[in-house]
């Protein structure tokens, strides 16, 4: 079988899937990137250039998606020049995200494609509107715009021969006329290597202190520190975490020099820079490290010490860092919302509080730190609930080759494998459903 991967970071999403591809004989595994990063083993990787740039003056209503039919005909150029070369792939594995989805079928109209949706955008319930502290500009201009960013993406939807999202809520904002030929895998989370460890250690720099598991951790991690992920109301809640807790220590792990999602400051500072002036002189920053990026065995060991992880998002994509804290049996104090909502029951292994609520964030993490005993449970069912539903060897990447083989082949709507269900499984599904019970009699009352 041959297979074409097109996502301008590769391996991104793929970095597991294409080796897994790779390996299997008779396969060719092909991949269109923009930008360098380390290649899996058995992949040939073609890296394409862009010719041109936005239009100036363009109505900014359509800059994205002008922006994005140029990447789209640098990708179809790189696939006619695969295509020249005797390449035609049996299906291509593409992520939707910048466009490079739009012209494939023009050039392979009989390989499947299956694209990665990773979020469509919401005028309302999701990202859009959520943090008013972020939300500059006229109101309906925000809204018409984000329709219009949409455009490239529902281009794909109406391509794609399947597609696949990482979470059901995902799958929830893609439009309903298309929502049936999407399929649910999460990306997966390796639970062999994300897993407790109660050696674990990390010797901090100039503080003459190693943190191991005896001491009380309090962990944060975004991919870079910003407002989508939280990084502003973590900081306004420090203050009150560290009155409540004088042994703690908090460990902060992201960049802070750039922007994963939203727009930088406006003033050029970072956010890290943004939330010391507004709340530095109130933190005891010996007992505070932001550790910058980290290596991922580094990164690992920082969930291993974590004594409870703060994951607080929008409601946008799910991190894979909040199922890896999970995975390594960390109490995870979560943002009500989606989708952690679907993973983490509060109570059962978890903790949900509202995204904008310091005081409640502080009050949880207290609770977790004051009854470590009581709350070593609810992380075992943390750890059990990934590896029974979110496990990259065993649930989601046999899932996702199963996929691929299915859409490759034309057996559509595809077939895929159940996750493996245990009795711990079972354990948690009965607590999520007295939870759940007891919730409706609050309401009835």
């Amino acid at each position: 079988m041959n297979i074409l991967f097109i996502h301008q970071n590769f391996p991104g999403q793929y970095v597991h899937v294409a080796p897994a591809l790779a390996a299997e004989p008779g396969n060719r595994v092909v991949a269109l990137a923009i930008n360098k990063r380390p290649v899996p083993p058995g992949v040939e990787v073609i890296y394409y250039t862009i010719d041109g740039k936005t239009t100036e003056g363009i109505h900014p209503w359509v800059a994205d998606f002008e922006t994005k039919v140029i990447r789209a005909k640098a990708v179809a150029a790189a696939c006619a020049r695969l295509k020249e070369s005797g390449f035609r792939p049996d299906i291509v594995c593409a992520h939707h995200g910048w466009g490079e989805t739009l012209f494939v079928k023009d050039v392979f109209p009989d390989a499947r494609l299956l694209a990665f949706i990773e979020f469509y955008y919401q005028a309302e319930g999701a990202d859009h509107g959520f943090d008013a502290e972020f939300e500059k500009g006229d109101a309906l201009a925000g809204r018409c715009r984000l329709r219009a960013r949409n455009a490239s993406h529902l281009l794909t939807l109406e391509a794609c021969d399947w597609g696949v999202c990482p979470t059901e809520w995902q799958r929830s904002t893609v439009p309903a006329i298309v929502r049936d030929k999407i399929s649910v895998i999460f990306d997966g989370t390796d639970t062999t290597k994300c897993r407790p460890n109660p050696n674990a250690s990390i010797t901090l720099k100039n503080a003459q202190k190693t943190l191991t598991r005896d001491d009380e951790v309090i962990t944060f991690v975004n991919r870079n520190l910003e407002p989508y992920r939280g990084f502003h109301i973590f900081m306004r809640a420090l203050p009150e975490i560290q009155k409540r807790r004088p042994d703690a220590w908090t460990l902060i792990v992201g960049g802070d020099e750039d922007v994963s999602y939203g727009a930088k400051p406006a003033d050029g500072r970072t956010y890290r820079q943004m939330m010391m002036d507004e709340v530095g002189n109130q933190i005891d920053m010996r007992r505070v490290r932001f550790l910058g990026r980290l290596g991922y065995d580094a990164f690992i060991t920082v969930l291993q010490l974590s004594s409870v992880h703060v994951y607080l998002t929008y409601p946008f994509v799910l991190s894979w860092s909040m199922l890896e804290a999970m995975a390594c049996g960390a109490v995870v104090v979560g943002s009500a919302t989606p989708p952690v909502q679907e993973v983490i029951v509060d109570g059962v292994n978890g903790l949900l509080v509202d995204f904008f609520s310091g005081p409640a964030i502080a009050e949880a993490v207290d609770r977790v730190l004051d009854h470590p005993d009581r709350m070593r449970e609810m992380g075992e069912r943390a750890r059990q609930t990934v590896v029974d539903g979110y496990d990259l060897n065993t649930v989601c990447l046999p899932r996702h080759l199963a996929l691929i083989r299915a859409v490759a082949a034309g057996a559509l709507p595809p077939v895929l494998p159940a996750g493996p269900v245990s009795a711990a499984t079972e354990a948690l599904r009965r607590a999520v459903e007295r939870k759940r019970r007891q919730v409706g009699r609050g309401r009835r009352r």
